[in-house]
């Protein structure tokens, strides 16, 4: 099996929604941007690094849309795909090796253009998803020293090996995304999971009690108002806790939807991506750590 990931480009021109399509010369074909994933590499990674070098385009990630299957040279092929939503200051295209043009469509006429039958049923369930909204990444914070070999208090417990180059490989998931502000709980390994990836991404870093399991223990309201104010800001952000605090804040913000609350945890640096029009979660994307255990 070969995996690959890409996306479908976005932007609002006169409020309507036109997909960007890439003219490949090699296959002399009109897709969408995707290629190859590399080794160790995150399929989200892969989407982003491919628009980049396909397109130089800026955009900011959106809902998971799904993938596709066909078959290629070397064998099967599996694509997943993320809607991807243009900056506004974003860079013009230039031609590359790979891509000679790049061309904005309407929806209608994008699934008319592409070549692959495949890129058509990827533009046609864009469409189902909720992608003009905003992601609250909810982070569980990277695997810590276990409770039992850490004599001091719980709260100053740091990451273990693991859990450090966890944290090392944060930005290269949530990057995509455009945060604009990472709130964290005060526990150490919270703050230690999150600190590199807001000082590279230079956005504002909130550290607070009201997300941490101490104060959880006391009162479970004050971190279900927390993730209910910050949600309501309509900006890319990343929300760093613990377990249990972090399913029951999924249970309180996902009333609307169909989850399963409580069985489906977060492992240390996993997270739950959910997309959110200010008011209702639409879908909940999950991602993995980006370093999984051996």
């Amino acid at each position: 099996m070969i995996n690959a990931a890409g996306a479908v480009i976005w932007r609002k021109k006169k409020k309507e929604v036109q997909i960007a399509l890439v003219h490949r010369p090699r296959y002399d074909d009109w897709s969408l941007p995707k290629g190859k994933q590399d080794s160790g590499e995150a399929l989200i990674s892969c989407a982003y690094r491919e628009v980049i070098e396909e397109t130089n385009l800026k955009v900011t990630f959106g809902p998971y849309i799904g993938d596709t299957e066909y078959f290629v040279a070397d064998g099967l092929k599996k694509v997943y795909y993320w809607s991807a939503r243009v900056a506004d200051d974003s860079p013009e295209f230039h031609p590359n090796e790979e891509c000679d043009l790049l061309e904005w469509f309407t929806i209608e006429d994008a699934i008319e253009k592409a070549t692959r039958d495949s890129d058509r049923e990827i533009i046609e369930a864009f469409l189902n998803i909720p992608y003009d909204s905003y992601p609250l990444i909810m982070l569980r914070h990277a695997k810590a020293l276990a409770r039992e070999e850490w004599q001091g208090e719980d709260e100053d417990r740091p990451l273990e090996q693991l859990g450090q180059q966890q944290a090392r490989r944060m930005l290269s998931l949530y990057q995509v995304y455009g945060l604009t502000q990472i709130h964290t709980s005060d526990a150490v390994r919270c703050h230690d999971t999150v600190e590199q990836m807001a000082k590279a991404l230079d956005v504002p870093l909130t550290i607070t009690n009201k997300v941490s399991e101490y104060t959880w223990k006391k009162n479970k309201e004050k971190a279900i108002d927390y993730a209910k104010e910050i949600i309501k800001e309509n900006e890319p952000i990343v929300l760093c806790s613990h377990n249990p605090v972090l399913p029951r804040m999924m249970e309180k913000l996902t009333k609307k939807i169909d989850f399963d609350y409580p069985s489906n945890k977060l492992e240390p640096g996993e997270a739950w991506i959910l997309h959110h029009d200010k008011k209702d979660v639409l879908q909940i994307d999950r991602l993995d750590a980006p370093v999984k255990p051996a």
